[in-house]
């Protein structure tokens, strides 16, 4: 497929990508295969994930109204709607009507207005080069890196904690034939997160009639999309993949063999386990720090992809491919 200045543009709210990367973006992004023997990991050797300690405004002012902890299922809600919000902005025209607020309370000499007014245009910027000049969100050239080297043939897809489904659209682009099942146990994120993704959206993967590139859309995928509590699934060991996508630091270390065995139970004999969290970094930490308000309604970890590789090893995991790429770890497993 030979690239144009069309294979990758601004929306107002996204970016569109459909190139590869070429082989210095590959090694400037892309890094995989660093842990030979998993069995020699030990804890002390790779420490423990980064706890964010930082909450949003709307978790703290429940609690103190309320007199007690934000149940999880609330703070799941808050995020899903706080966070869908920031990915529906256009943020162009919402960058130029704050940078009018700002002069506005500011000559009107409304110095807390004036001073919630940039904080709130910083978070627009680091928004907009995040997520729409980097594409580290979505990241589809790093994710398909990521994802890439499975044996399977027209697979079956479980995404747990599905949200708007990307992940799983992106897989389905790279492996024709699959079939989705998303689940989610606020039915926020089925039918607005997942009904308002964009039609339009390009997911580059692959052409079984030519062996070639195909961009595929949302629409090509059969998928079921299911509200439910993950512990509630009848489902049996019937899917050749399990994904999950800033899942597991989302539990602190008592509830993380669950986590890991959500996977494991829904696979096929041989089965992959597909799991991705944001990584430890200092630019991670930053944006979690300036986007509390937006992120930040439930725990969460930051972790390196060998800690998180430690939690899979430690609870029946074998480790195939393992990696990171601009602001995520991933790994691909199978049951031990």
């Amino acid at each position: 497929m030979k690239e144009t200045m069309e294979d990758t543009y601004l929306e107002p709210s996204y970016r569109v990508d459909k190139r590869s990367f070429t082989k210095r973006e590959h090694d400037r992004f892309v890094k995989l295969k660093g842990v030979g023997d998993w069995s020699g990991v030990t804890w002390d050797q790779v420490g423990r994930p980064f706890k964010v300690n930082r909450f949003s405004k709307e978790k703290k002012e429940w609690e103190l109204r309320e007199g007690k902890t934000l149940p999880v299922h609330a703070s799941w809600e808050m995020f899903n709607r706080s966070f869908h919000d920031w990915f529906v902005k256009d943020v162009p025209e919402s960058l130029s009507q704050n940078r009018k607020k700002i002069v506005g309370e500011t000559l009107k000499l409304h110095l807390t207005s004036s001073v919630e007014a940039m904080k709130d245009h910083l978070r627009l910027h680091l928004w907009n080069y995040v997520h729409r000049i980097q594409d580290g969100i979505w990241d589809p050239r790093g994710k398909r890196e990521l994802f890439k080297g499975l044996d399977v043939l027209k697979p079956k897809i479980l995404f747990l904690g599905a949200a708007e489904g990307y992940e799983a659209m992106q897989l389905a682009a790279m492996y024709p034939g699959s079939s989705i099942v998303m689940v989610d146990y606020d039915p926020f994120c089925k039918d607005t997160r997942y009904e308002d993704f964009p039609e339009s959206y390009p997911f580059l993967g692959e052409n079984p009639d030519t062996g070639g590139m195909k961009v595929y859309h949302k629409s090509d995928f059969p998928t079921d999309y299911v509200v439910s509590d993950i512990r509630e699934l009848p489902y049996g060991k019937e899917f050749d993949i399990v994904l999950s996508v800033g899942l597991l630091e989302h539990f602190p270390d008592e509830h993380k063999p669950e986590v890991v065995d959500w996977h494991r139970k829904f696979l096929k004999p041989g089965g992959y386990m597909i799991l991705t969290t944001p990584r430890a970094q200092w630019k991670s930490k930053v944006y979690y720090d300036l986007m509390a308000d937006v992120m930040n309604h439930t725990y969460r970890e930051l972790m390196t992809v060998e800690q998180m590789g430690l939690y899979l090893y430690e609870n029946g995991a074998d480790i195939l491919q393992h990696g990171y790429i601009k602001v995520h770890n991933g790994i691909i497993a199978k049951a031990r």
